[in-house]
């Protein structure tokens, strides 16, 4: 029996190792011009579709008292204030998304490439160097981008939790908000938040890549042996008229294994970073003069409203919008790297 089941574990690791993954693209293959600008289309487009989401979870977190659930809340801003209140505050979050968003690419591309590199001249093994690689740029793009993404958000989730009523609402868009912001609670008022943001978005972004980077291996390593046995959603390589008897992935098999690798990573980065988020979202959307607008007061306020449940009010939208943002996130990112890559020269 034990000779049978080594036999079976060295044919699986003979067909894995049949297995050629995608090389991975690194910063300095990149045409960078290409790459920000079509990057800047591509990352648009994606925050246009899961826009609503990140509106419901802003409302749920600073209702009060909670409603029902996520689709009763849903459904009753849709009845009230109708399709459109799911884009308050786009436009404004939209021209945040291209500088906000180079920062973070540039950011992250830098730091994977110069710390990996660092690394494995340490004599690190890879796979454990491309985890350290990965958290880094993780954690140093997220603290880059929030330089402009905390403004953004602050306005922009001032401008979701509001009325539709003009007659209601104390800003009339993206501009009104921001004079009237800076008027009355200064330049301070834009970055509230700013450290929430990174104690939030830092160590999620660092947790998210490092942990996308694992699951990928894996994954890879859980099907791998499959594909190549059953031939299924690989292609074997061949040069000239020889076989190598060797196989890689097809474009939909990696485009999958990425999707789902990011899915797992962006739902848990979601569960573990809730909280942080509510306090955040919840210093952001204060007035002025509605009390003292610290992290103490702000979680006291959420217990006292429901408990401890209170910090985890919209973990399902954005359980959902975080998951879908992370699939379609790294596979249009990945892509863009693809599009943007240098050709290479015989």
């Amino acid at each position: 029996m034990r000779a049978t089941e080594s036999e079976v574990g060295e044919k699986e690791e003979a067909e894995l190792a049949k297995l050629h993954l995608p090389a991975e693209i690194d910063w300095h293959m990149l045409d960078k011009s290409r790459f920000f600008v079509l990057g800047a289309a591509l990352f648009s487009a994606v925050s246009a579709a899961l826009y609503p989401a990140v509106v419901l979870k802003t409302r749920l977190q600073v209702c009060h008292p909670a409603p029902p659930s996520a689709w009763s809340a849903g459904v009753d801003i849709l009845r009230r204030e109708g399709p459109a209140s799911f884009y308050r505050g786009y436009c404004t979050s939209l021209a945040g998304t291209v500088p906000a968003r180079t920062l973070y690419m540039g950011a992250l591309e830098i730091t994977k490439s110069a710390v990996g590199t660092v690394t494995v001249r340490f004599g690190v093994s890879e796979p454990t160097a491309s985890t350290v690689a990965s958290a880094a740029a993780g954690l140093s793009a997220a603290v880059a981008a929030q330089v402009v993404w905390t403004p953004i958000d602050v306005v922009s989730q001032r401008l979701m939790v509001q009325g539709r009523h003009v007659s209601t609402s104390k800003y009339l868009g993206g501009i009104d908000a921001f004079r009237k912001i800076v008027a009355g609670e200064g330049i301070r008022g834009l970055y509230r938040g700013f450290g929430m943001s990174i104690l939030t978005y830092a160590p999620s972004n660092a947790v998210w890549w490092a942990s996308y980077s694992v699951s990928q291996k894996l994954v890879w390593s859980g099907i791998g042996y499959y594909l190549c046995r059953l031939r299924l959603g690989v292609e074997e390589q061949e040069f000239g008229s020889s076989s190598t008897g060797a196989f890689k992935p097809e474009s939909r098999t990696v485009v999958v294994v990425q999707g789902l690798s990011a899915a797992l990573a962006g739902g848990a980065a979601a569960l573990l970073t809730m909280p942080l988020d509510t306090i955040k979202t919840r210093l952001q959307v204060m007035e002025a003069g509605e009390g003292p607008i610290t992290i103490r007061q702000t979680l006291r306020n959420l217990i006292k409203e429901g408990g401890w449940s209170a910090c985890y009010r919209g973990l399902g939208p954005r359980w959902a919008s975080m998951s879908m943002s992370a699939t379609t996130m790294i596979t249009t990112y990945e892509f863009l790297k693809r599009l943007s890559a240098k050709k290479q020269e015989d």
